[in-house]
């Protein structure tokens, strides 16, 4: 892997604005406008969602590690960026994605392998041959012009986690909001250490109700506010160390909570970390986990399959 993400075709061409994301995949719908309008689609975080469970399942059978899921995810995120959706199989997308993905993360397995369990996992939707993998996998590579190299999240968080304190359950939850982020745009919109200390404040403040259907409100106004501060004491990097002593057990856990995203805030303002970008990645994440209580995965399915089937990509 390149050591400097900053010198990486990651940051120099797979970074994008929002609105350059926008008018990227509004261009692409416009070539494309019969497909379109013939086989309408869920909103893309559902289909995100759906296409993340969907090789979630492939690689716990192939027994692939977490980090070769993740390189997966961006790189069917790069694919559509620059193919329409449906023009393509997804399941042969993402069985070749995930084969692809492991090759570079240094956990390779054999093309057969991916293709037995892709069919038995689907085989109603793919009755490819290896060969097809293999076509597939030149299309992903020539789609992405060869910019292969990821960096991900994970690193940040595995470096700074002691600087923090991190308790186990922590970075479990700081793992579990970097996991979730490959179903939002933000790997295309942000550098990898913006949502690894995304990921540790939200772990930091979103205790106990950190999934879906949690109600999180009360927390999320203390994600901001820590944010606001370290934003504040950005020009005299002077850090407010208030707390509130207490006797109780209970109070003395929320004390130490309380201290350590002080000791993140104050972090933040000695830094030149965009803050900015945290922020608007907390409101991302936010959004994204309560467009996930309306997710149907059987209406996604549904639609997914049926433009598959009705144009054949089923059968090749």
């Amino acid at each position: 892997m390149a050591a400097n993400y900053w010198e990486s075709t990651q940051r120099r061409f797979w970074q994008f604005s929002k609105d350059e994301l926008a008018q990227m995949r509004d261009e692409l719908e416009k070539s494309e406008q019969a497909l379109v309008q013939m086989f309408p689609l869920p909103r893309r975080t559902h289909l995100n969602i759906y296409f993340n469970q969907q090789i979630s399942r492939l690689s716990k059978r192939l027994n692939i590690k977490q980090q070769a899921v993740a390189t997966a995810q961006l790189y069917i995120k790069r694919f559509y960026c620059k193919v329409e959706i449906r023009r393509t199989n997804p399941y042969l997308v993402l069985t070749t994605a995930l084969y692809l993905a492991c090759k570079m993360e240094e956990c390779p397995q054999h093309i057969r392998m991916f293709v037995t369990e892709a069919r038995s996992l689907w085989p109603d939707l793919l009755h490819t041959e290896v060969s097809r993998v293999g076509e597939c996998e030149f299309f992903l590579i020539s789609e992405m012009n060869s910019q292969l190299i990821v960096h991900q999240p994970y690193r940040t968080l595995t470096s700074l986690q002691s600087d923090f304190y991190l308790t186990q359950d922590e970075i479990n939850l700081a793992l579990s909001v970097i996991n979730d982020h490959y179903m939002t745009d933000l790997p295309l919109l942000y550098p990898p250490h913006i949502i690894a200390l995304t990921a540790i404040l939200l772990s930091l403040v979103l205790r106990p109700n950190p999934v879906p259907g949690g109600n999180n409100t009360p927390n999320i106004a203390a994600v901001t506010g820590a944010l606001a501060q370290a934003q504040q004491a950005r020009p005299n990097a002077s850090g407010s160390g208030q707390s509130t002593p207490s006797g109780t057990e209970k109070d003395k856990q929320q004390e130490a909570r309380v201290g350590k995203v002080q000791r993140f805030a104050a972090f933040l303002a000695e830094s030149n970390v965009d803050i900015e970008g945290m922020i608007d990645c907390t409101q991302e994440l936010i959004s994204f986990y309560e467009c996930h209580e309306q997710y149907n995965d059987k209406m996604t399915r549904e639609q997914i399959n049926r433009f598959v089937k009705a144009r054949g990509l089923d059968k090749h």
